[in-house]
């Protein structure tokens, strides 16, 4: 077996599982917890026969998962409490906006910070509401603010006094200094309403903003579960109308990657000319199953390939190499 494709076998398959050894069950709960996928896995396998110690473990992640979404959800309601009064489109994203639209991706998945997409124009009134609501800043560096309001696509994360929960405020999907400039205006008037008034986006907007994240923005940490989310929102909603969305983002080639690579692992429905692995979609399945059989991070020299890669798509040369050089003088050390 190659790194933690036990895991990707397993959530394709469940009945793969069945066929392990003690020191298999070790490997794939350990890789599953590193990758956040522990309650995704235990609902694959309910059901089963599974050995009575890996049941106990299953059963907890299924707790701490049900726990979990419904904390995410209660803060998802706070935050359209606070930014009701504004009456603009909110826009929940990632696993919350999966586990409140009630979709398959949400069953078990590990939700983290509150992500929402509002208007670029009205990002302002959105910080002062929810700072008013008693959320407060995270990055007390002056460079990493000016970084965040500058040249992302978000604020500098927020966390709630009382709760302790961060919120992460998106006026779009990528940086503004990303090659790729997905069209936030189209995300947001495409969006579709829930009962509560909040809202997510659309089925093809979904599985954009997924490819996007996991191919046009970050080092590929977590990757298996996002393309485990984009394995779920295409065997839901299919790709009808998803390559020409993706070519209005300019996320032609992150889709496409992104069904690749679903399909080899998980065996998407996907169009014919995204059956086959091309290019460089080895490296990425490589670093997307760099884990040991006791869930450790695994091909260093990788994952520091993507995380340079995940910069340098990000600005341009100069701006990188300042940006990469300040957060070495501050201490900073990639995963």
């Amino acid at each position: 077996m190659s790194g933690a494709r036990i895991l990707a076998d397993a959530l394709r398959a469940p009945e793969t599982a069945l066929r392990l050894d003690a020191a298999g069950w070790t490997a794939l709960i350990a890789m599953a917890r590193a990758e956040q996928l522990a309650g995704t896995l235990a609902h694959r396998l309910e059901g089963l026969a599974v050995p009575g110690a890996a049941a106990c473990i299953l059963a907890d992640a299924r707790a701490s998962a049900a726990q979990g979404q419904t904390a995410a959800l209660w803060e998802a309601e706070m935050a359209r409490r606070a930014l009701a009064p504004l009456e603009m489109p909110v826009v929940l994203l990632k696993g919350t906006a999966f586990a409140a639209a009630g979709l398959s991706a949400g069953m078990g998945r590990s939700i983290g910070d509150l992500d929402i997409l509002v208007p670029r124009g009205r990002i302002g009134e959105a910080e002062a509401a929810l700072i008013a609501a008693g959320w407060e800043w995270v990055k007390p560096d002056p460079y990493d603010d000016l970084y965040y309001r500058r040249w992302m696509h978000e604020l500098p994360p927020l966390i709630h006094r009382e709760r302790d929960r961060m919120i992460d405020v998106h006026h779009t999907i990528l940086p503004l200094t990303a090659r790729i400039t997905p069209d936030a205006e189209a995300l947001i008037a495409d969006s579709v309403v829930l009962a509560d008034g909040l809202r997510v986006l659309s089925p093809p907007d979904m599985i954009c903003h997924a490819a996007a994240h996991l191919f046009a923005d970050g080092d590929l940490a977590g990757g298996l579960r996002n393309l485990w989310d984009i394995h779920c929102l295409i065997g839901e909603s299919g790709t009808q109308g998803l390559e020409a969305r993706a070519a209005h983002h300019g996320l032609s080639a992150a889709v496409a990657r992104a069904g690749r690579l679903s399909h080899a692992l998980f065996g998407s429905a996907v169009p014919q000319a995204w059956r086959r692995t091309a290019g460089a979609d080895a490296l990425y399945l490589r670093r997307m199953l760099a884990r040991d059989g006791w869930g450790r991070a695994t091909r260093r020299l990788t994952r520091m390939g993507f995380y340079i890669r995940s910069h340098a798509i990000r600005m341009p040369p100069a701006m990188l190499a300042r940006h990469l050089w300040t957060k070495w003088r501050k201490g900073h050390v990639p995963g």
